[in-house]
């Protein structure tokens, strides 16, 4: 289940209605009512209870989904892969290696020991560059 305070807007989650399963970004939290405003890919906007939601886990796919490539020359082993974009950076190390990820931007590092979901990641990218992850 997702965390309604890791939640902010433009964030990307999976929404659940009547058993259908769909991707789509957070227009808007209500912490008071804990629902969710959520518009999916018809454009198509609904409140979403948590039990409706859930997280996008984040893979290696998902990154290059999202743009980023992989900086050959600066991974291989005991490096982990090297997923770039623009000035921003994944650093992805097998499962066992501590740190699992290290984010980079510009002169800012952050080393996460577990995996995450892609909206962490989306929190993660807007806290460190102040641009959202399209």
């Amino acid at each position: 289940m997702i965390n309604l305070h890791h939640l902010k807007s433009g964030d990307t989650v999976i929404t659940n209605f009547g058993g259908v399963e769909k991707p789509g970004k957070i227009i808007q939290v209500d912490h008071i009512e804990k629902k969710v405003l959520v518009a999916t890919e018809n454009e198509n906007e609904f409140w979403y209870d948590l039990d409706n939601l859930q997280p996008v886990h984040l893979t290696p796919e998902t990154l290059l989904k999202l743009q980023f490539h992989v900086d050959d020359a600066q991974s291989g082993p005991g490096k982990g892969t090297l997923y770039v974009r623009g000035p921003f950076s994944v650093r992805w190390f097998p499962d066992g290696h501590e740190p699992l990820l290290v984010l980079h931007y510009r002169d800012e590092f952050r080393e996460l020991k577990h995996h995450i979901t892609l909206n962490e990641l989306e929190n993660h990218y807007h806290g460190m560059t102040n641009f959202h992850l399209d």
